[in-house]
């Protein structure tokens, strides 16, 4: 009898274990160059990105809305979402540098008011003894919440630096991964 288990001495599995070596290395090695090219020119790295999400946002709603000739089942919310999605990326490939500009400012708003809510969740937490820690949490939301509501620009163009800076970050992490792999 022939045993095709694959094991740690296989040939099969040191070759998928280089495969995903390389994999890791170039995934860490992309994240670094998009961290840098944030860094050094956000508008335009933010531009491209959003022209990917464009072009997602198209596709996806196209494959939908074609889904939906095809599986009846939830055709309302299909039609919905096939309808936001094209709409969304044509908007988004129409006017890719507004769209760079407006959707991390959606974006840290959205987060603002989930800021506000949060924080004053953990307030009545905290006044319904929590404990100091939860009341502070609260204030401190709160406050995160009004910077992000009050300066939402400001706050998309510190959201591409952080980013950046995770990016990075990550892509220097990935590398030492698949560097440390076995392979």
């Amino acid at each position: 009898m022939v045993n095709v288990e694959l094991g740690a001495g296989s040939p099969e599995s040191g070759s998928v274990a280089a495969s995903s070596r390389w994999f890791v290395l170039l995934l860490g090695t992309l994240a670094i160059l998009f961290g840098v090219l944030f860094f050094v020119y956000p508008i335009q790295t933010l531009t491209l990105l959003v022209t990917v999400l464009g072009f997602y946002w198209l596709f996806n709603g196209i494959v939908v809305l074609i889904s939906l000739f095809t599986d009846k089942t939830r055709w309302g919310w299909k039609l919905l979402v096939s309808t936001l999605g094209i709409l969304a990326g044509i908007l988004v490939l129409a006017y890719p540098f507004y769209s760079a500009v407006l959707i991390p400012t959606v974006f840290a708003i959205i987060i603002g008011v989930e800021g506000l809510i949060i924080g004053a969740v953990y307030l009545v937490q905290g006044f319904s003894g929590e404990g100091w820690g939860t009341t502070i949490l609260g204030i401190l939301s709160i406050i995160f919440g009004l910077i992000l509501i009050a300066n939402p620009f400001i706050a998309a163009v510190g959201l591409v630096l952080l980013l950046a800076g995770l990016a990075i970050i990550g892509g220097i992490a990935a590398i030492i991964i698949a560097l440390r792999m076995p392979g």
